[in-house]
């Protein structure tokens, strides 16, 4: 690594770290303020949060690698997306905020299940609260092990020491600061992230001479390449489009919108986030696009052994940042990949410690916990969660990394139309909701694991739509809600409806 890249990462790192530091005067008073903040988010942090949140490496090294090797047609990936994120601002965000205070100030997704449905099993928690520590102690050590990967990649270090400096970092601000930390370093990896997405493709025109030239490159090497529908079906574009149905799923995204300050400010969120998001994945879809033209016209050699490896040319935002800017410039533009992916593995580790210490441990070992017994034991549980999964990623093992590659499909089938219809249709019922979420999760895995002919379909789809179907049908032959649940159902409509206005 050169020595100016070192200096631009090691002060990122350090930035993380005082605002780690900082939080912590902060949020140490109770476990919601260190698991939610206290719900006392503006709408700026809540937006660059929730999708810095999401997006993790794929974003800096996937998308751009795709777009290099596929062209246009890799788009519909990033449209369906965007489409979800939008339609999850609207229909989710602002009923959600209201109705987890409704019920009871729930700050977890199962809790709010549970006192949604006003379910005295307690299996909606239980069930739900178990997949989130599962999957997502998975899903954290793949960020690890993202991290880690980077390091040796990109930067020419050991694996484990990129792995044991990103696990240290991200552990120590989310232990320190809880929820603040985390979403105030999502907010500054999120401007880092859409700051370097739009300067590369901006550099990148530049040097090549202008825009038109830039085309007629990618054009001269492969027509294909700006054709939107190359190489795709009627079925892979539903498929890629599919993608933006996860996002009503995902624990790690909607509670961001639980912590947000005033309900009104969700359309302000709104319209900064899909801003947000329209830039970085157009930015990140022109570092490939544009990489195509920018290696044909300086560096075929390089471009050579690109076009012969996916692994490679998921590289090529690294390649760009590192051969068009001074090692000081291309070591902050470089950061933007850790950025990624340290705000996703922050994100996930805080909802899995939050479902362990509030879903868990208070619900079935210590109901009389004290605030600061339930304090004490959120950060014990933060450690807890990443020596699991810090411990998985020593041997990264490919079945739990297909696994994980699993867990948006998951997670968005398994709680996608619980979390829809729970907010929008009052007759939904807690047996339903607890059929649903086991329905579309187990769906997924079989249509993952089992052999067929339709693998090509997403498994999200008919995990989504299974679920979906398993809710209404359920609903509707059992027994009707109470009055109770109807008044509070109507309660938050009212509420969210005035503050959408």
């Amino acid at each position: 690594m050169n020595i100016y890249e070192l200096i631009s990462i090691g002060l990122y790192m350090v930035l993380m770290i005082l605002i780690g530091l900082y939080s912590y005067r902060k949020s140490t008073s109770n476990s919601e303020e260190f698991l939610i903040g206290g719900r006392k988010m503006g709408a700026a942090v809540t937006a660059l949060s929730a999708g810095a949140a999401d997006m993790s490496g794929w974003l800096l090294m996937g998308l751009p690698g795709a777009m290099y090797l596929s062209g246009l047609s890799s788009a519909w990936i990033a449209i369906g997306l965007t489409i979800g994120a939008f339609l999850n601002y609207v229909l989710v965000a602002p009923r959600l905020r209201v109705y987890t205070e409704v019920a009871r100030n729930a700050i977890t997704l199962p809790v709010f299940f549970e006192n949604r449905f006003h379910d005295k099993t307690q299996l909606l928690k239980l069930v739900s609260s178990v997949l989130i520590l599962v999957f997502f102690t998975l899903y954290t050590s793949a960020g690890m092990v993202s991290g880690g990967r980077l390091f040796e990649s990109a930067f020419g270090m050991d694996y484990y020491t990129g792995l044991f400096a990103t696990t240290f970092v991200v552990v120590l601000y989310t232990f320190l600061g809880g929820f603040l930390a985390v979403s105030l370093t999502d907010f500054v990896q999120g401007t880092i992230m859409v700051t370097a997405l739009l300067i590369v493709p901006i550099v990148v025109v530049a040097q090549i001479g202008g825009l038109d030239t830039t085309l007629s490159i990618i054009d001269t090497k492969n027509s294909n390449y700006l054709n939107l529908l190359r190489g795709t079906t009627t079925v892979s574009v539903i498929s890629l489009l599919a993608w933006g149905l996860g996002y009503f799923g995902q624990p790690h995204i909607l509670v961001r919108f639980m912590a947000i300050e005033h309900v009104r400010d969700i359309r302000k969120a709104r319209r900064i986030g899909i801003s947000w998001m329209i830039f970085t994945v157009s930015g990140a879809m022109l570092v490939g696009l544009f990489g195509i033209a920018y290696l044909q016209k300086f560096d075929v050699e390089t471009m050579v052994v690109f076009d012969a490896s996916k692994e490679k040319s998921e590289t090529i935002f690294i390649y760009l940042a590192r051969i068009l800017f001074h090692p000081l410039i291309g070591g902050f533009l470089l950061s933007a990949i850790l950025a990624a992916v340290m705000s996703t593995i922050s994100s996930q580790l805080l909802v899995t410690s939050s479902s362990m210490t509030e879903d868990i441990y208070k619900t079935f070992f210590n109901k009389q916990a004290t605030p600061q017994s339930m304090l004490f034991m959120s950060r014990l549980s933060v450690l807890i969660v990443a020596v699991v999964a810090l411990v998985l990623s020593l041997n990264p093992q490919d079945s739990i990394l297909n696994l994980v590659g699993n867990a948006w499909a998951g997670f968005g089938a398994a709680f996608g139309p619980l979390i829809i219809l729970s907010l929008l249709w009052k007759r939904t019922t807690a047996l339903a909701g607890l059929l649903g979420m086991l329905v579309g999760g187990a769906v997924v895995l079989l249509w993952v694991y089992l052999p067929h002919e339709y693998k090509e379909l997403y498994e999200i789809i008919p995990g989504f739509l299974s679920s979906f179907l398993t809710i209404v049908v359920v609903s509707v032959i059992t027994k009707p809600v109470s009055a109770e649940i109807k008044d509070e159902f109507e309660q938050v409509r009212k509420i969210a409806n005035e503050a959408g206005k």
